[in-house]
């Protein structure tokens, strides 16, 4: 009886193991096809297929909106970074060139847009009259479609932001990880 035990133990830990060499192998061969894509040089065709998508609902419910920034270079989130500190103006961003998913395009920012065409960043304007503020119906839509959205951050409010990051972190989008271009 203690030999059986023994015996069924030992088949138990090698279809274990097994299972775990191809989980393990399997999930290395997938991060490996993530690894080494060109840096991107504009959104990524899923965000922006889901960013129309947003615009267009937001349409649909009397809501226009603005997409201000999509992809953003190194350069360009560098000099963003650097208002406030050592340029003029208030601080907007937290997050130096290659730190924002907007430098591998995967992240956009909006605004409300008036009939008159002023843009404005009013989170608690209610300019369709359904009791509710603009801002947060098209936050509300943007997840929905997939978005993460700035405004549930727990420390900086980034009311504009709206992001896709397909489970990957910064530091592996620097590490030349990317996200695949077709929604499964």
């Amino acid at each position: 009886m203690k030999h059986m035990k023994t015996a069924f133990s030992v088949i138990f830990l090698l279809v274990l193991g097994g299972f775990l060499f191809i989980w393990i192998h399997n999930e290395l061969e997938f991060r490996e096809e993530l690894k080494e894509r060109p840096a991107p040089s504009g959104l990524h065709p899923i965000v922006e297929e889901k960013k129309n998508e947003l615009i267009e609902k937001a349409a649909d419910i009397g809501i226009d909106i603005l997409i201000t920034d999509d992809f953003r270079s190194i350069n360009a989130q560098d000099n963003l970074h650097s208002q406030g500190r050592t340029e003029p103006g208030q601080i907007v961003t937290h997050a130096k060139g290659g730190e924002s998913y907007h430098n591998y395009g995967l992240a956009i920012d909006f605004a409300l847009r008036l009939a008159n065409g002023d843009v404005v960043w009013d989170i608690k304007r209610d300019g369709n009259g359904n009791g509710k503020a603009d801002w947060f119906e098209v936050a509300d839509i943007a997840k929905e479609l997939g978005f993460s959205w700035g405004g549930d951050w727990r420390h900086f409010k980034d009311y504009p932001h709206l992001e896709m990051n397909f489970g990957l972190s910064i530091d592996e989008l620097q590490k030349g990880w990317r996200p695949e271009d077709v929604m499964e």
